[in-house]
């Protein structure tokens, strides 16, 4: 019904045209660019709009109250830094002065930083999806009412129509004449669009009670049926890692012991590291693969993918100890650490796919820049590795004066680094030192809450499982930056940027912050880590839990949010309410705190038909589900003589996902806070619900189920 409307809408004005264009309203002066009111926004996406001929506004209440007040609609364009066809879009339109005119004239044009706002894209991404019909992507270009209400939308608009794709002109004359002659048919569209929104993604979608164990089968069964079986993965391109299904799938074969799971991930492991989509000299992962085999990447590289990425390849190392997956865990913490961390601490956002205007050629290779670089030896040995042509496999078919002969390095022949290692390594440290001297991509600086959560939690797990100080090091200053400079007491900025704060409330920040904590805490057992994620949990129940219907909200009440909303899909980043059912649950086992049992167990019911009808949509939420119906382990440790390191570096080299590991000391269980050590040397309790096997004070001893 509601794409209906939308399309009626746009159909019954489709026929109208303006012969002339507006004015511009004064973001630009004949012949010279002039900085409009981006310029001295923190986000580094808004600033590379600064100089456009749109007159853009900030996402805040001045652009609000002037829409109100000029009754015009609003173009919110939502994007990130490192996105392609953002790129690609200003240059084409929002750099082009007749677009640029009309925009002034007809609309109030707003630039949102879907990073910096999360909750807000969620919104309208949602509204889009809802309208078109369609998946999404970004830039998202959404029009809407002066009261904030969406009526329509597009990603990607070429200038002018072409390729089947209706031209961004075109739209906005056809939009700007709807609004003159149909604003009350838009605008009652617009409302039922906000009531669709709120129906169906702001109230919970429970079941009578926590999903039942078999739901984590079905989920395994569904994974694997719809899995790539050559090529691993999902899908046939555009291919992306999808880390929670990875990890969830680990969790899986844990539970079930069905080696059909630990198989696939196991191949789709190796296949993504020896892809494109790793970068293969510098370490860590590109966004994804334009097709089916990981071998072209799109190249931005995200802090996010790189953090869950990481968290997979260690436990897959756990499980398998296969050296493959210890050197893809060290090519992403060599990255990471240097060059995506802050003098300060925190980790930045994201590095961009282009450089010099080029997608890729950072990263790609011609023949001819390798015959000039390498011996005649090194040349052959790195052709047949990476199976290298004259050709080359990357065109990018998106720039008309794209780059030609480009190679993607991919892995095509491993058997080259055991016959010939030392002549492979000699030429790979010659590329690498080329390409550093390469002008190197923008480099998103924003740092992210949310998303150093989740890579202090995945280098404390890395540093703890390989016994790298250096990934245990960067985690820790990373962790100490964020808990200094961004958190107040009381309240969690979800953004920092040379030292300027946010003020928006995002449950994602809070949530994934909480996990770091909890996992910190986990490895370091110092009571002020557990401390600090009991303060961020209860800070995250009083800003986002829904008191009425259960699960969280992604993002506060506030005057700028239509529709408060839940997320039901755990995509590039898990929801907000998948990581809550998890970390209240563990929280309540470490604390015995019942009121965190039940907003895990509430949270878990508020989803329940989503993890009936569709388990394989929340993943992320399963591995709560997975520990809800786990037999409880606890893995108690009292410091004593010798210390508890060896009983920590015991376990940190098992997968042991459900085993809750913490100490006898601070906000701990009562019953943990009785235990002492056996004749004063460190002792470990392995319990298991009420019961506990006898504490032993030799790590050799530790017996774990």
């Amino acid at each position: 019904m509601i794409r209906w409307l939308i399309i009626v809408l746009y159909l019954s004005v489709a026929g109208l045209f303006a012969d002339e264009l507006a004015g511009n309203t004064g973001a630009m002066q004949e012949g010279e660019k002039k900085l409009n009111r981006l310029a001295g926004e923190a986000s580094p996406y808004l600033r590379q709009h600064a100089t456009n001929p749109v007159d853009w506004h900030p996402w805040g209440e001045a652009a609000f109250q002037k829409a109100q007040r000029e009754n015009k609609p609003i173009l919110l364009s939502i994007g990130y830094s490192t996105c392609h066809w953002c790129h690609v879009m200003e240059r084409e339109s929002f750099e082009n002065e007749e677009i640029a005119k009309l925009l002034n004239a007809h609309f109030v044009a707003i630039k949102l930083d879907r990073e910096e706002r999360p909750d807000v894209d969620k919104i309208y991404m949602t509204a889009y999806q809802a309208m078109m019909g369609e998946n999404g992507g970004w830039p998202l270009n959404i029009f809407l009412t002066p009261g904030l209400k969406p009526f329509y939308g597009g990603t990607y608009f070429p200038p002018t129509s072409r390729a089947g794709r209706v031209g961004f002109q075109e739209v906005l004359i056809q939009l700007k004449d709807a609004w003159a002659a149909k604003q009350q048919e838009i605008e009652g569209s617009a409302d039922k669009i906000r009531q669709h929104l709120s129906e169906a993604y702001g109230k919970a979608h429970p079941s009578d009670g926590v999903p039942p164990v078999d739901i984590l089968m079905m989920a395994g069964v569904k994974l694997l049926q719809h899995g790539d079986k050559r090529q691993g993965g999902w899908g046939a391109g555009p291919k992306f890692p999808q880390p929670s299904h990875l990890l969830f799938l680990l969790r899986e074969w844990r539970r079930s012991g069905n080696p059909d799971i630990l198989e696939f991930a196991k191949l789709t492991a190796d296949r993504m590291a020896a892809g494109g989509i790793h970068d293969q000299l510098g370490g860590g992962f590109h966004r994804y693969a334009v097709d089916g085999k990981w071998l072209v990447p799109h190249f931005e590289k995200m802090l996010y993918d790189q953090a869950q990425l990481m968290d997979f390849y260690t436990e897959m190392w756990v499980i398998t100890k296969d050296p493959t997956y210890a050197q893809v865990v060290k090519g992403i913490a060599e990255y990471v650490i240097g060059e995506m961390q802050a003098e300060q601490g925190g980790f930045y956002c994201a590095e961009d796919a282009q450089s010099e205007g080029k997608e890729g050629k950072y990263w790609c290779w011609t023949m001819a820049e390798l015959r000039e670089l390498l011996s005649e030896d090194e040349l052959n040995v790195v052709t047949s590795y990476y199976g290298l042509t004259d050709e080359g496999n990357f065109y990018d078919h998106s720039d008309p004066e794209a780059l030609e002969n480009q190679n993607v390095l991919s892995v095509v022949n491993p058997d080259v680094a055991k016959k010939s290692p030392d002549l492979l390594q000699q030429a790979q440290v010659k590329m690498l030192a080329v390409r550093q001297k390469r002008v190197e991509p923008s480099t998103d600086d924003k740092v992210l809450a949310s998303w150093n959560g989740m890579m202090i939690g995945a280098l404390a797990r890395a540093g703890a499982a390989f016994h790298e100080e250096s990934y245990t090091k960067a985690s820790e200053r990373a962790y100490d930056f964020v808990k200094k400079e961004m958190w107040n007491g009381a309240r969690l900025a979800h953004r920092w940027h040379d030292g300027d704060l946010d003020e928006s409330a995002q449950a994602e920040s809070y949530l994934l912050m909480l996990q770091a904590a909890r996992r910190m805490y986990e490895i370091r057992l110092k009571p002020d880590d557990l401390e600090w994620a009991i303060q961020l949990a209860e800070a995250a129940e009083n800003l986002f839990y829904d008191r009425e219907h259960g699960g969280f909200f992604e993002s506060a009440e506030a005057a700028d949010v239509i529709v408060r909303m839940k997320g039901d899909y755990d995509g590039a980043m898990p929801t907000a309410g998948s990581v809550a059912a998890l970390e209240y649950l563990k929280l309540a086992e470490i604390t015995g705190r019942e009121d965190f049992q039940q907003l895990g167990q509430k949270t878990l019911q508020a989803q329940g038909r989503v993890l009936e009808e569709a388990p394989t949509s929340l993943t992320f939420m399963l591995a709560a589900l997975d520990f809800y119906h786990s037999k409880h382990q606890r893995l108690v440790l009292v410091d004593g003589e010798g210390g508890k390191e060896a009983f920590q570096q015991q376990i940190s080299g098992k997968y042991l996902p459900n085993l809750t590991v913490m100490s006898n000391e601070g906000k701990v269980a009562e019953f943990e806070r009785g235990l002492r050590a056996k004749e004063g040397k460190a002792t470990a309790y392995f319990c298991e619900g009420e019961a506990c096997q006898p504490p032993v004070t030799e790590a050799a001893a530790l017996k774990l189920k």
